[in-house]
């Protein structure tokens, strides 16, 4: 690899791992993209396979420095590989299951002799494993939100509604 593209910055970009997550990242890292930084796209397995069978085995990786990685999310395999994951399963299971995997896979990104240093993650504010690791590996990580601006604040609300009583909403 030149040495001119080894000095690119390396952004590894982390969706949640729904559509409506992995389309807003995908947008965001093909922008990041033209403006010269090396970008590492991280899937679930799960979803990978999805993308795959959607676009062809021949469809990711051909853009020079815009590759695709995965991690697993820690659930079983589903039965139907059409339908989507329960949402509430992979908040749990993301949580509990991807801060190792991805950590090696910074590791293995770091020491690749074919791409920079990791210089930056990028992440669904929800995956907050990312957090942790970026903190191990003394790296900044910047999280997006991909929702509307009234879905961040309701979310960042519900800590205080609970508090006061007002939610989960009791009666009919």
């Amino acid at each position: 690899m030149p040495n001119r593209e080894m000095k690119k910055p390396h952004v590894v970009m982390v969706p949640f791992p729904s559509q409506g997550h992995i389309n807003p990242f995908l947008k965001l890292a093909k922008i990041l993209h033209t403006k010269g930084f090396h970008i590492t796209f991280v899937n679930t397995e799960f979803n990978h396979m999805r993308l795959l069978k959607s676009r062809g085995s021949n469809a990711l990786n051909v853009i020079p420095s815009f590759n695709f990685e995965t991690i697993p999310d820690g659930l079983p395999p589903p039965s139907n590989m059409d339908a989507t994951q329960s949402i509430p399963a992979l908040c749990d299971s993301t949580s509990k299951h991807c801060f190792i995997p991805f950590s090696n896979l910074i590791s293995k990104l770091n020491a690749a002799s074919d791409s920079p240093p990791v210089s930056c993650i990028i992440s669904d504010g929800v995956m907050a494993f990312t957090v942790k690791a970026s903190q191990q590996f003394g790296l900044p990580n910047i999280l997006f939100w991909t929702h509307s601006a009234c879905a961040f604040m309701t979310y960042t609300q519900c800590k205080n509604l609970m508090q006061r009583g007002l939610t989960p909403l009791k009666g009919t």
